[in-house]
């Protein structure tokens, strides 16, 4: 859609017609020889001398281009655009972060893929959760892991392509054999701190109990309760395990309770995928869109073709566009 961004320029079209008719002639001295034959010497040439100035009168086709020159300059003032069509943006209101853990015990193979294959807990996690990913748009989405330490592996963001390319570059022990849980979800508080999102939620996988924490994960699950987080905790562990490799549910029970979010066990892929098809259906929102109209600026083709005409003119190439009609100015 063609518009103009100064339409009120257009009132210069009126100026150029008010001072032709408004301001009085242009008026030029020149140089001037006084002879004392002149009378007669107009007399000879059939001319009548009268007092005033030389006025050089405009042709038609001089006339009719330099209107077209003049309403060329107006347009390229008004500043032409053209208005693309809309380009939708949206408005993140939740930020998801997920909490993975990278600890040894990750390696193990008890998961049936994809293909009916068996895998280890990491890649079967890996799977479900680029199908999670695929669903998240409209939200930031971020990704810790964690092992002896947790690490920020994604920041917010909604490149969901490069969430999903860095999940899949992560690996058993990448972290550390053990499972820092409690010191993953301060790292995460910390995250959401700069976060201007209404719904903030995290989500963490692990199959182990905490090991090596600074802050245990109650205390943490509560200061992120605070802070108005809500953490879903998917266990991904083996139950009958013991030792440091014991699966501590109630631990990730109370975490998830303590912030008001809900604790899950996956005992294989099929799980899990119900797991997430679950957390979609509790984090359903309405979705903020930002929509606006590009604008292309078009006022250099007005401006280019005035100056093409503008140098055809003062080149001659349409004429002097003057008529020969003139007056035979008289000095007394």
């Amino acid at each position: 859609m063609l518009t103009v961004h100064y339409p009120w320029m257009f009132i210069l079209l009126i100026a150029a017609p008010l001072a032709w008719f408004l301001l009085p002639a242009y008026r030029e001295s020149r140089s001037a020889i006084r002879v004392p034959w002149f009378q007669r010497l107009a007399g000879l040439f059939g001319a009548k001398p009268e007092e005033g100035a030389v006025v050089r009168h405009i042709g038609k086709f001089s006339f009719v281009l330099r209107a077209i020159l003049w309403f060329l300059v107006v347009c390229a003032l008004a500043r032409p655009q053209y208005i693309e069509d809309p380009v939708v943006r949206v408005i993140p209101t939740r930020d998801v972060l997920l909490v993975v853990d990278l600890s040894g015990s990750m390696e193990t193979v008890d998961f049936i893929n994809s293909e009916g294959q068996k895998v280890d807990r990491l890649t079967a996690v890996k799977e479900v959760l680029d199908d999670f990913l695929t669903r998240r748009q409209g939200d930031r989405v971020g990704l810790i892991v964690f092992g002896n330490a947790p690490f920020v592996q994604v920041p917010f963001t909604q490149d969901l392509e490069v969430s999903r390319l860095l999940l899949n570059e992560t690996a058993p022990r990448m972290a550390g054999p053990r499972t820092a849980f409690g010191d993953a979800i301060g790292l995460g508080i910390t995250m959401f701190e700069r976060s201007e999102a209404t719904d903030r939620v995290m989500i963490a996988l692990t199959d182990g109990n905490d090991t090596g924490s600074k802050i245990p994960p109650a205390e943490a699950a509560k200061i992120a309760a605070d802070n108005d987080i809500v953490i879903h905790v998917v266990g991904v562990g083996d139950p009958t395990a013991a030792g440091e490799e014991k699966f501590d549910e109630e631990a990730l029970k109370t975490v998830a309770s303590a912030t008001g979010g809900t604790y899950y066990f996956a005992s294989d892929r099929e799980n899990l995928e119900g797991i997430y098809a679950e957390l979609d259906k509790r984090g359903e929102r309405e979705v903020e869109t930002q929509s606006y109209r590009p604008r292309l600026d078009l006022f250099h083709w007005p401006l280019g073709l005035f100056i093409v005409l503008s140098l055809l003119y003062g080149m001659g190439v349409f004429g002097a566009g003057y008529r020969n009609s003139r007056k035979v100015e008289h000095h007394g």
